[in-house]
């Protein structure tokens, strides 16, 4: 019995790349730090993440051929403090999100140590097109 993957199917031409991009998203990734998705009306969404002890600066969002990348690194200012328990995580983290076609990132702001990263979806336009079909 052959398993017939989902960007093989015949009816979908072209969507190879959406089996790549399951694949890639459905890596195990850390749990650190821990984030909310929220959808803030029909063509809006929120990803807030806890950050709580990064400064702005200490945090980079890029684009990265339609994957949202949120990368946070505290820098080590005073190496000589002597903790004598030191219970709150100050490690780096990177974390993805694939964002869909028209996914666009509206906004960034950091507030009460909560980043918000706001997404709007931009409508598809839609195309008609009629082919000629020529006589050989």
């Amino acid at each position: 019995m052959t398993k017939l993957s989902f960007g093989a199917h015949p009816y979908l031409l072209g969507f190879d790349q959406l089996e790549r991009l399951v694949e890639r998203t459905a890596k195990g990734s850390d749990a650190y730090p821990p984030y909310n998705i929220e959808q803030r009306g029909e063509d809006a969404f929120r990803i807030t993440l806890a950050v709580a002890g990064f400064r702005e600066e200490d945090l980079a969002i890029t684009l990265e051929d339609r994957a949202l990348v949120i990368r946070g690194r505290q820098s080590e200012e005073d190496s000589e403090r002597l903790f004598l328990h030191r219970g709150i995580a100050a490690r780096a983290f990177q974390r993805s999100f694939v964002l869909a076609e028209g996914v666009e990132v509206a906004a960034a702001t950091i507030e009460n140590g909560l980043l918000h990263v706001d997404l709007n979806r931009a409508p598809p336009d839609t195309i008609v097109q009629t082919i000629p079909i020529e006589r050989k």
